[in-house]
């Protein structure tokens, strides 16, 4: 996670998971720790949840402008999920990289695969939770969604999940402070281990995916 440097190009690094799985809280405690790496503040057309602020947590924004944008190529990536879009601006990740800010996009595998076609250089990491039973405690945990919306995305998390083998590194969130950990040795340049070829992730998520 270095600093900032004039002669020197910052690196995007793209994270993904189901809803549900952590993703988050994970990306808020790791920007925590390091208040020096960028975070792309995607657009998106969603109402905002309890406590989410316009333009730290979202740009929220309405349907007939997300598809202007669209229309003007002012996203790097965007993506239709649970019926709203999402949307990554362009020219913000462009500037931060320009810079030599290392960037964080939190986005969906959707997004991700445009991504990373777009720009290969791009690092991407998969978060994975520990069981099926984990991940519905925990979008049951968040109070945020109606039973209906927690039914949909536990059936549309087995696609999600199907797509780890897309990532370069996948982390799983089984005890918070691990995967914490885990996500900052990759940002460290040190995500040996955490790769998603190594031995035992397969036959994992496999059972996940069961």
């Amino acid at each position: 996670m270095s600093a900032p440097a004039s002669n020197r190009r910052g690196r995007l690094y793209v994270i993904s998971a189901p809803s549900g799985t952590g993703k988050t809280s994970l990306v808020k405690a790791l920007r925590a720790q390091a208040p020096q790496v960028g975070y792309s503040v995607s657009h998106t057309t969603r109402a905002p949840r309890p406590n989410e602020v316009d333009g730290r947590d979202y740009h929220f924004t309405d349907a007939d402008r997300f598809r202007e944008m669209v229309a003007r190529g002012e996203f790097l990536e965007h993506a239709r999920v649970f019926d709203n879009y999402y949307g990554t601006s362009q020219s913000a990740v462009e500037d931060a990289l320009a810079r030599g800010v290392d960037l964080i996009l939190e986005i969906d595998w959707q997004g991700a695969a445009q991504v990373r076609e777009r720009m290969p250089e791009s690092i991407h990491i998969f978060i994975l939770p520990p069981s099926r039973a984990a991940l519905e405690e925990r979008l049951r945990g968040r109070g945020t969604d109606s039973e209906e919306v927690i039914a949909r995305r536990l059936r549309d998390s087995v696609t999600e999940l199907s797509r780890w083998r897309d990532f370069q590194y996948v982390v799983v969130n089984d005890v918070f402070a691990d995967a914490l950990a885990d996500l900052a040795r990759i940002l460290g340049g040190d995500g040996g281990g955490l790769e998603a070829h190594r031995p035992g992730l397969a036959a994992f998520a496999e059972d996940l995916l069961a």
